[in-house]
């Protein structure tokens, strides 16, 4: 029987998924974001490239979903306490960019012809910078969590929340009839805040209880879906109430920023985040009308300069007049210096309205996506000659103190004592385990603990793996604590590994495997039990101290010999044994030996 031809719309997927295979790599080894790399290669495949796409507006749709699971990322680590901590620099600084951006913006789509509201909306949409661009190029140079990084989120933070006022002002200022959509319904007004109520209470007291039921089911397939239902359900009730899917996605990650399941959710949205925000950029790289720049390429081309000129004066203006240093002024002017996805949105709406008309709105579509595909660009060259930025005294004491933390993976028994001492001297530590009674009975002792699984490498990561200094595998699994080790040395060697050992031959295991450190985790306690017992019997307390040294130096002595050999047997000599001369000992003997080499066996004399 002859093979199916293949359909339409996997040919596409192939496409784009190829565009971005080989255009993102080209540019990275060209020292470009891959930002630029995605809009270069959808930019090839659109309908002014190799026409193999027409409608990039249908593609655009379904990849704004990369948005709001990009935005739904940073509400997770943006804690309601962090977020309080923020407020000066999104309500102060956010307030005074945006406001004096709008004004220096109208006044050069005055220059430029446009009057009235269009030159107002022109102005306000190009003030709105790409989130996902930013957000992209923070996070490949690690800045987000930074001084300086976070100052760029709550300005971000804030003008995409200034999306719903516009879209109402957008509303209020149409001079068509409120049939057609021009004054503002009061009714839309409560279903919007009807919904974001709702939000809120399902965020505080429904979502956790409901991960806690997933995670019993011990289902990984199934937290994931759960985590995309979160997002896309909120994406959809803030649709419906007439507001930006992607303020309902940070809504909820802010939510769940403080759930115990935080990394784990965040380590299964991953994936999804970063494929469809590369289709959103391949998206917006098809979106860009050539045929609309070449027939007003001089207008277009001065449009883009003057604005992202006049933007990036006064961002770097405010910064310098809030204390910023040159270098970091620079930085933040560079980048924010576009426009971004919410203005498509508001063009839209400006145009539905009436108040710009088509040609207009196209025009000022193709400056912001010029101007988003231009940022990547000049980035590259502000940041090569500004070590002001790298080296600003707040980067150093933020990564001062950052450098203190430790991942302890694994809340038993053991991990729960070993935190005590981290935690008696003030050392921020980091706790995961897959066990969700462990961590809701730990609440109730007052630890923080998040639910993860230590063996998958994006919970590692999620987990904050990349910058701990220490990393303590306490799990109770042989082999789960031998894979943790082996994914922490390979992709986190700027990290110190202690593991717990579980016998002799896991010990000699771990030490092959390249761990800092590792204990045997009976040893040192059965050695304090037997210098107790030797006290019990009337022998000196000294005496009894000095023999549980000689045992631990012996001990140290056999496990190095058996280390060097590569044979457990190599320090059978060095042990002290209880049968008379000549005669074999319970290890040397094959019954005895056979239970060596058996951790499972019920006498394992190999592990003292």
């Amino acid at each position: 029987m002859s093979a199916l031809p293949p359909s339409n719309e996997l040919i596409k997927l192939v496409v784009l998924l190829a565009a971005a295979v080989v255009a993102v790599p080209v540019f990275r080894r060209l020292g470009f974001s891959s930002v630029l790399g995605y809009l270069a290669g959808g930019l090839a495949i659109g309908p002014f490239g190799l026409k193999w796409f027409h409608d990039p507006q249908a593609i655009l749709h379904v990849a704004e979903l990369g948005v709001v699971l990009f935005l739904f990322v940073v509400g997770l680590e943006m804690r309601p306490l962090h977020l309080w901590s923020l407020r000066r620099q999104i309500f102060g600084l956010g307030t005074l960019q945006i406001t004096v951006c709008t004004l220096a913006l109208t006044g050069v789509g005055r220059a430029f012809g446009l009057h009235g509201p269009a030159a107002f909306i022109a102005a306000a949409g190009f003030v709105l910078t790409s989130t996902a661009t930013v957000m992209q190029l923070l996070g490949e140079r690690g800045d987000i969590t930074l001084p300086h990084g976070q100052k760029i989120v709550s300005v971000l933070l804030l003008e995409d929340l200034l999306i719903v006022p516009l879209l109402a002002l957008v509303a209020l200022l149409s001079p068509r009839p409120p049939a057609e959509g021009g004054l503002w319904d009061w009714r839309a007004i409560g279903l919007g805040i009807a919904c974001l109520a709702a939000l809120i209470a399902a965020g505080m007291w429904l979502l956790n209880p409901l991960f806690r039921v997933l995670a019993k089911a011990k289902a990984r397939e199934v937290m994931t879906s759960a985590a995309l239902l979160v997002v896309l359900g909120t994406a959809l009730l803030m649709q419906l109430g007439g507001l930006p899917m992607a303020m309902g996605a940070f809504v909820a990650g802010v939510l769940l920023s403080e759930s115990t399941f935080r990394h784990q959710i965040q380590a299964d949205i991953e994936p999804f985040r970063g494929v469809l925000l590369g289709l959103f950029f391949l998206a917006v790289g098809m979106a860009l009308d050539l045929a609309a720049v070449a027939q007003n390429w001089l207008l277009v081309s001065a449009l883009v300069v003057a604005m992202m000129i006049t933007k990036a004066l006064c961002i770097y203006l405010i910064a310098r007049l809030t204390r910023s240093s040159h270098g970091e002024a620079l930085d933040r002017a560079v980048l924010m210096a576009q426009g971004g996805e919410f203005a498509f949105m508001l063009y839209a709406a400006a145009g539905a309205a009436g108040l710009i008309d088509a040609g207009v709105g196209a025009t000022m579509t193709a400056v912001v996506v010029l101007s988003m595909a231009l940022t990547p660009l000049v980035v590259v060259g502000p940041r090569r000659f500004m070590p002001g930025v790298a080296a600003s005294m707040d980067v150093v004491q933020a990564l001062h103190d950052r450098s203190g933390s430790v991942l302890i993976i694994g809340f038993g028994r053991f991990g729960q004592v070993m935190s005590q001492l981290l935690l008696a001297r003030d050392i921020a530590v980091t706790i995961i385990d897959n066990d969700i009674d462990m961590v809701r009975s730990a609440e109730e002792f007052g630890f923080r603990i998040f639910f993860g699984d230590g063996t998958r490498l994006d919970v590692l990561h999620a987990s904050g793996a990349a910058t701990a200094r220490a990393i303590a595998v306490c799990t109770d699994e042989r082999a789960v604590t031998n894979r943790i080790v082996a994914l922490v040395r390979e992709a986190f060697p700027q990290a110190k590994v202690l593991a717990r050992s579980f016998d002799r031959e896991h010990a000699l295991q771990l030490v092959k495997a390249g761990v800092d450190y590792q204990i045997r985790e009976t040893f040192e306690s059965a050695l304090r039990f037997g210098q107790a017992a030797l006290v019990e019997m009337g022998v000196d307390a000294d005496e009894a101290a000095r023999t549980a040294e000689q045992v631990r130096r012996l001990d140290g002595e056999r496990f190095d010999l058996e280390l060097a050999a590569g044979d457990i047997r190599a320090g059978f000599p060095l042990l002290i044994g209880n049968t008379a001369p000549g005669t074999p000992t319970p290890l040397t003997a094959p019954r005895r030996e056979s239970q060596v080499l058996n951790p499972s066996s019920p006498v394992n004399l190999e592990d003292p």
